[in-house]
C-alpha cells in the first residue's frame, strides 16, 4: 500500500490584507499572500544571501473570518495546511494554474498592541485545536 502526504507548514508575513468573500453556498473564504524568506551565507564569499518565496493561502469558514478580522499586511503567521493547484480558463480562453496552500490551522504570531487589546477587550480567538500549544519560532528545527 502506497502512503501519501500533502502537508505545508510555513511561518511568514502577510504580503497583503486578507480578501474575503462569501461563496454562493454561503461559505466564507479568505485569500491572502504570505512571504517566507530563507537566509544563508555564501560558501565561497561568506556574504549573506536570502531568497523570498511568495505563497497564496486560502482559508475557509471560521478560519477565514478570523483571518479577515485579525490579520493585516505585515502580520506574522504560522499556517499549516495542504497544497492544492487549481486550473481554469481565463476570459481569453488561456489555461491558467494557481498553486495555493489551503489553511487547516493558523497561529497568529504577532503580539496584540496595547491599543488593539484595549479596543478589543479580549485576546483574539485561537484558530487551532485547543490541545495545541503556541509555536515558538526558536523551537522549530529548520
Amino acid at each position: 500500500m502506497a502512503m501519501n502526504l500533502n502537508k505545508a507548514l510555513i511561518i511568514g508575513n502577510l504580503t497583503r490584507d486578507p480578501e474575503g468573500r462569501t461563496t454562493t453556498g454561503g461559505q466564507n473564504v479568505a485569500s491572502f499572500g504570505v512571504a517566507t524568506t530563507r537566509r544563508w551565507k555564501d560558501r565561497q564569499s561568506g556574504e549573506p544571501k536570502e531568497q523570498t518565496e511568495f505563497h497564496n493561502v486560502v482559508a475557509w469558514s471560521r478560519l477565514a473570518e478570523i483571518a479577515q478580522q485579525y490579520l493585516h499586511k505585515g502580520s506574522k503567521v504560522y499556517i499549516e495546511g495542504r497544497i492544492q493547484t487549481r486550473t481554469w480558463e481565463d476570459q481569453t480562453g488561456a489555461k491558467r494554474n494557481r498553486t495555493e496552500i489551503i489553511a487547516e490551522s493558523m497561529i497568529m504570531l504577532d503580539r496584540p498592541s496595547a491599543a488593539k487589546a484595549e479596543s478589543a477587550q479580549a485576546e483574539p480567538p485561537a484558530a487551532k485545536p485547543a490541545e495545541e500549544e503556541e509555536i515558538n519560532v526558536e523551537d522549530i528545527p529548520f
